[in-house]
C-alpha cells in the first residue's frame, strides 16, 4: 500500500528530477523513492564510505601509474642526455653557424614526429614492455 505525500521543491531541483527520470525512463516517484530509501537507510554511511574507498583506490592506482610513467620518462631523458654529452665532440667555431642551423631543422622534425606519435596514441611504456618481452602482442 502506498501513501500520497505532497511537498514543495525548488524549481531547479524539480528540473533535475524531471530530466533524470526522463533519461532513465522511469517515473519521478520511483526516483524520489529510491533517493529517500538510500538517504534514510541505516547502512547508507557504509555504502558511501565503500564507494569513496573504491574511488580513492582507483585514484591511487592512477597516481601510481603516472608516477611510473614520469619516472620512465625522466630516466630515458637523463640517459639520453648523459650519452649525448659524453659522445658529442666539441665543434670548431667555424662550423658553429651551420651546426646551429642543422640543429633547428632537426628540432622542427623532432617536434613534428612527436606530434604524430602523440596523435597516434603510441606510448613509451607499452613500447618498452614489448621491446623487453617480445612474446607480448602489441
Amino acid at each position: 500500500m502506498r501513501t500520497k505525500a505532497t511537498f514543495r521543491l525548488p524549481p531547479e531541483l524539480i528540473q533535475r528530477l524531471t530530466d533524470y527520470a526522463a533519461r532513465k525512463r522511469v517515473s519521478q516517484a520511483v526516483v524520489v523513492e529510491a533517493a529517500l530509501e538510500s538517504y534514510l537507510s541505516p547502512d547508507g554511511a557504509e555504502r558511501l564510505e565503500a564507494a569513496l574507498a573504491r574511488r580513492l583506490d582507483r585514484l591511487s592506482r592512477a597516481s601510481e601509474r603516472l608516477e611510473r610513467h614520469i619516472t620512465i620518462g625522466n630516466e630515458a631523458l637523463a640517459l639520453f642526455v648523459r650519452f649525448w654529452l659524453t659522445s658529442t665532440p666539441p665543434l670548431p667555431d667555424a662550423a658553429l653557424a651551420a651546426v646551429q642551423a642543422k640543429g633547428r631543422e632537426r628540432y622542427v622534425a623532432f617536434v613534428e614526429a612527436l606530434g604524430r606519435r602523440l596523435a597516434q596514441g603510441q606510448r613509451l611504456d607499452v613500447e618498452l614492455a614489448t621491446d623487453m618481452n617480445p612474446e607480448v602482442p602489441r
